[in-house]
C-alpha cells in the first residue's frame, strides 16, 4: 500500500512500537526545534513520497534510532486532527531488530511502561496506541510464526 501524497495539511507518519521483555516501550523526546518540543513520541517519522508505510518505518528507525528492522507487524492505523494539520499514523509493532536503539539525532530515548506514557507527556496523536498496548501482551511474549534466528522478514 502506497501512502498518499503528503500535503501541508496532512502528514502520513510511520511509527514503531519496540518493547522489552518487561513490556516497557521505547519513546523519544522531541527536540526543541520540532513541533511540540519536549513531548514524547514513538520512534518513526514522515513517509516519503512513493514509500509504503513499512518502507517508511524501516528507513525512519534506521535514521532516527540506528536499528535495522528485521520483522514488524502492523498494529494500528489512526488519524488525529491538530489545530493546523492532520496526521495519519501507521503504527507497527517491531518484533525483531538488529542493533541497540540510540538517539541518532541527539534526542533522548526512554524505556517506559505504557501506563507512564500519557502522564509523562506523550503526543496526543499517540494516545490511542497506549490504549491498545494496555490491552495487548508484550511483544516478547508473542509467537512470531515462520521467524527463526537469522531470518529476514521485512522485505
Amino acid at each position: 500500500m502506497n501512502a498518499a501524497v503528503q500535503t501541508s495539511r496532512e502528514l502520513h507518519v510511520a511509527a514503531g512500537v519496540l518493547q522489552d521483555a518487561s513490556g516497557r516501550v521505547l519513546v523519544s523526546r522531541r527536540s526543541g526545534v520540532s513541533l511540540m518540543p519536549g513531548a514524547l513520541e514513538f520512534p518513526g517519522g514522515k513517509i516519503a513520497p512513493g514509500e509504503t508505510p513499512l518502507q517508511g518505518l524501516v528507513r525512519e528507525l534506521e535514521e532516527e534510532i540506528g536499528i535495522e528492522v528485521r520483522y514488524a507487524r502492523h498494529f494500528l492505523r489512526l488519524a488525529h486532527q491538530y489545530p493546523d494539520f492532520r496526521v495519519r499514523l501507521y503504527v507497527w509493532r517491531v518484533l525483531l531488530w538488529n542493533g541497540t536503539p540510540r538517539g541518532m539525532e541527539g534526542q533522548e530515548l526512554h524505556w517506559m511502561s505504557p501506563a507512564e506514557l500519557l502522564p509523562a507527556g506523550l503526543l496526543p496523536a499517540d494516545a490511542p496506541v497506549v490504549d491498545h498496548l494496555q490491552q495487548q501482551v508484550p511483544v516478547n511474549d508473542l509467537h512470531v510464526p515462520g521467524i527463526t534466528s537469522g531470518a529476514l522478514a521485512v522485505a
